[in-house]
């Protein structure tokens, strides 16, 4: 993934940039010779901070991603500063963690917005630009969730599933355009997030033992995966097979995956 020789810019747009794997992209991202980045999140500040911090031109262009007409201002500012995108990164994510029928509604739609709805509406945004320039890339993490989903996610589940079918289609649609779009399925990655997630589960030996991605690491091996062009990137390594294995996984999910802690008596 190389600024060509003509244009030696390239605009790399990420959401979710203020903390865990948005800001580790953000940090390798700003390295490219070439790169130019918008960095997008609600909170202003973290950002600020982390552009701050960066070798590269960067974008600051906060944003609330569960209010879908967020996109159209938020692309505009983005292209007004550096141009059109040429790599889009979909990486902002949220969770709503706990018994499905007990879970606040409000909060589980807004999380389909930032998973699904909103990922949607920039790939349009930016898919023209980039089929009249035949080149670009668009990046989407989904999760391990999409293919192993776990109890007490229910809306999460959903919406990684969906955003990972809707990219894997568009692989295939795009194919012979230029344009490249890699999925990629992280599992539990050290970030807030799961800091706050893990707390609703029974600590069980299978929770105990999961293997845990360092957000550097998941970076750079995101950056490596759009540099060559794959389709999809699966981590850790030995979870690969598991999209071959689905139907065995999910047996084993069944009877293996940790449970939500009890919830708390009512009043």
């Amino acid at each position: 993934m190389a600024a060509s020789e003509g244009d030696p810019c390239m605009h790399i747009l990420i959401t979710g940039a203020s903390s865990g794997i948005g800001e580790a992209l953000a940090r390798r991202m700003a390295t490219i010779p070439g790169a130019r980045l918008t960095l997008v999140a609600r909170r202003e500040a973290q950002l600020q901070a982390i552009a701050d911090d960066l070798s590269a031109p960067t974008c600051v262009a906060p944003a609330d991603l569960s209010n879908p007409d967020n996109v159209t201002p938020l692309l505009a500012t983005a292209i007004e500063a550096h141009g059109p995108v040429d790599v889009l990164i979909n990486n902002a994510g949220a969770q709503v963690i706990g018994h499905t029928d007990a879970v606040d509604l409000d909060a589980a739609e807004r999380s389909l917005v930032v998973n699904l709805t909103v990922p949607l509406r920039l790939i349009h945004g930016v898919l023209p630009s980039m089929r009249a320039r035949k080149t670009g890339h668009i990046v989407t993490i989904s999760s391990m969730a999409a293919i192993a989903p776990t109890p007490g996610m229910t809306w999460y589940n959903a919406s990684k599933a969906g955003i990972a079918s809707a990219t894997e289609a568009l692989a295939s649609e795009l194919k012979n355009t230029g344009i490249h779009v890699l999925t990629v399925y992280p599992g539990v990655v050290k970030t807030p997030m799961m800091d706050v997630g893990i707390q609703h589960y029974k600590m069980t030996a299978m929770l105990r033992n999961q293997p845990m991605l360092e957000a550097d690491d998941l970076a750079r091996d995101i950056v490596t995966a759009i540099t060559k062009r794959r389709r999809r990137l699966v981590r850790p390594r030995m979870f690969s097979l598991m999209r071959w294995l689905q139907p065995l996984l999910l047996i084993l999910m069944d009877k293996m995956a940790p449970q939500l802690k009890e919830p708390p008596p009512s009043e």
